[in-house]
């Protein structure tokens, strides 16, 4: 490739980058076909000049992804992947590129076509040299909420296992990548009935994230919910409600980006508290909650 035409790229790339940072994915997706564009008419049986075409589609391919165009994304990165051709001095790219087209095939809803690039993906990051451990644990990650929706907890907790592992090796306890596979093991043993490993893992997500975050976060808030649900299952109903209003009173304190979040933890607090025979307690938080939300709490 001669150097007006890679001058010509980067400053498309350049502007790629720029656009996406402001937020202005549209155009910054004519500028990335552009790029596209320009890097295929380069294209000849050198390397750079197919490294080039490359990155460009993948590039290209990560904005229709952000932009939900799916099919797109499929096709920019299945291209990237046919022309790089598994090469060793390209593990990185190529993984990174496979975990990316599963998140394409998981946004059509193919989830065995996800699973299967997810896979190849880690198989490439292991083979990189050093392995990329970190991008193995986020595939990881992904691979256990897939097979933990499927039913399959047996699996889903060797992934979600393999992430922790990594991730507690890497970063450490005192990280927010830790503590949310932490908390994913949490729901998944809860799911599975393990009671007291889910309380275990609940509380030292909602540790990690007090430490991290503050109590004035979106993630502490749900920490605090579900730690109070696996306190439930084991008997310990009093720190349960602690917990409950604890999450209530974060969620409240965040305004209506995330009225969801607070209509699910009124709603599991509501149905404790008129459990313990305080149903009129239950209908004051239920009608303050309205107020917030300005609709009705189940």
């Amino acid at each position: 490739m001669d150097s007006p035409t890679a001058t010509l790229i980067g400053i498309l790339q350049d502007r790629v980058e720029s656009l996406r940072d402001a937020g202005n994915l549209n155009e910054a997706l004519h500028a990335a076909s552009a790029a596209v564009e320009k890097t295929q008419q380069s294209l000849g049986p050198d390397l750079d000049s197919i490294d080039a075409f490359a990155s460009a589609l993948e590039i290209r391919g990560d904005i229709q992804r952000e932009l939900g165009k799916f099919e797109e994304a499929r096709d920019d990165y299945r291209q990237a992947i046919d022309q790089l051709q598994d090469r060793p001095d390209r593990f990185d790219q190529v993984g990174r590129l496979h975990a990316a087209l599963g998140a394409a095939y998981d946004g059509l809803g193919i989830e065995a076509r996800a699973v299967n690039h997810w896979q190849k993906a880690i198989e490439f990051f292991e083979k990189n040299d050093p392995p990329l451990l970190l991008d193995i644990a986020t595939i990881s990650n992904n691979l256990g909420f897939i097979t933990k929706a499927n039913g399959d907890l047996d699996t889903a907790e060797s992934h979600f296992l393999r992430a922790l592992e990594i991730s507690h090796s890497q970063l450490g306890q005192e990280h927010e990548q830790t503590a949310t596979v932490s908390s994913n093991l949490g729901a998944l043993y809860q799911a599975a009935g393990f009671h007291e490993q889910s309380r275990e893992m609940h509380m030292i997500a909602l540790e990690t994230r007090r430490n991290l975050l503050g109590e004035e976060h979106p993630d502490t808030a749900q920490s605090h919910n579900n730690l109070a649900l696996a306190l439930l299952n084991t008997g310990d109903r009093s720190w349960a409600r602690r917990h409950f209003e604890k999450s209530l009173s974060g969620y409240e304190a965040l305004g209506p980006e995330y009225a969801d979040d607070l209509e699910a933890v009124a709603g599991n607090y509501c149905d404790f508290l008129r459990e313990e025979g305080e149903a009129q307690l239950a209908d004051v938080i239920a009608g303050r909650v309205r107020e917030v939300l300005g609709t009705a709490v189940a």
